[in-house]
């Protein structure tokens, strides 16, 4: 009970800093592509659209930290664990996108310069940084979620561009004229960080959706575990994967000897014990097999490990 409130109390303190985050971003946006547009500056206006794109990213990780906690049902048997993991995927294709549209006007403004605004550039770019940089501090507590932290790498990227934007508003009002291509070199700066961290989470969503082998895990490491449970002699066809945030299932089959129902059982406590502790895997299905291992078996140990040969 404790760890459930805890849980729902920290999902709610999330829920409202994604709320704050959305006002803060939307005002944001407005403020750069005004300046951007007033100022003539690329390097704001993608900044800009870069931001507007956080919106989605946040409404539907706003929608996915309150569907995540509602209970399994007859239809969604592991429940909405995996809702986080598809907002994560869908943030990481929209900022893609993104990125590909930032690579375009910065290259366009490169072929066509125009004079720039810097004193309008660094005041947004300052604003922007605080905004940025607020929302990026209230959401570090929720950095093992991967939904939460494609909100948070973005949002730190947000405010590396804000420093970026500012320093190139500098080299302008410094170096004048000679200093025009720092802004659309700036604008695809911000399209290749968007781009770099659009691909990490794609990657690690993509994995997970794919039923992969939990990152900080070996396959090997899991079985031997099982096999220095008191009792097991074989285990085989393990399957281990990622249901929600830190929270991992396992599959497999176990060769024990011939005995009692209640002594299989004090080997089903020993392995689930020995899992939760060693690996965090705290949902497992565990078959019993009293004969020798199929010819198809995906996995085979035939010894305890450690054992003698």
């Amino acid at each position: 009970m404790g760890t459930h409130g805890h849980d729902h109390g920290h999902r709610h303190a999330v829920t409202s800093v994604l709320e704050w985050a959305m006002l803060a971003t939307l005002g944001l946006v407005a403020a750069e592509l005004t300046g951007g547009l007033v100022g003539h500056s690329i390097a704001l206006v993608s900044d800009a659209i870069h931001n507007l794109s956080d919106v989605p990213t946040l409404v539907i990780s706003w929608f996915a930290l309150r569907w995540v906690g509602k209970p399994a049902t007859s239809e969604k048997t592991y429940g909405y664990h995996r809702v986080g993991i598809l907002a994560a995927f869908t943030n990481a294709l929209l900022l893609v996108a993104v990125a590909v549209f930032l690579f375009y006007e910065a290259y366009d403004r490169y072929l066509h310069p125009v004079s720039v605004r810097e004193d309008l550039m660094i005041w947004i770019s300052l604003a922007a940084l605080a905004v940025n940089g607020g929302i990026t501090l209230s959401l570090a507590s929720g950095r093992r979620d991967l939904n939460l932290r494609s909100i948070l790498i973005h949002n730190l990227g947000d405010a590396l561009s804000n420093i970026g934007i500012l320093a190139a508003a500098l080299a302008i009002h410094f170096l004048g004229s000679r200093a025009l291509w720092v802004d659309p070199a700036m604008g695809a700066a911000i399209g290749a960080l968007v781009l770099w961290s659009s691909c990490g989470i794609l990657k690690e969503a993509g994995h997970i959706l794919l039923e992969g082998l939990p990152r900080e895990m070996r396959l090997d490491d899991v079985a031997h575990a099982i096999l220095r449970v008191p009792g097991v002699q074989e285990v085989h066809d393990i399957h281990i994967w990622t249901l929600g945030t830190d929270l991992h299932a396992l599959s497999c089959h176990v060769r024990i000897p011939d005995m009692h129902m209640e002594e299989s059982e004090k080997i089903l406590a020993g392995i689930r014990e020995r899992l939760a502790n060693e690996f965090h895997i705290t949902h497992t299905t565990v078959q019993f097999e009293r004969a020798g291992l199929p010819r198809d078996a995906g996995f085979y140990m035939p010894k305890p490990a450690g054992s003698p040969k």
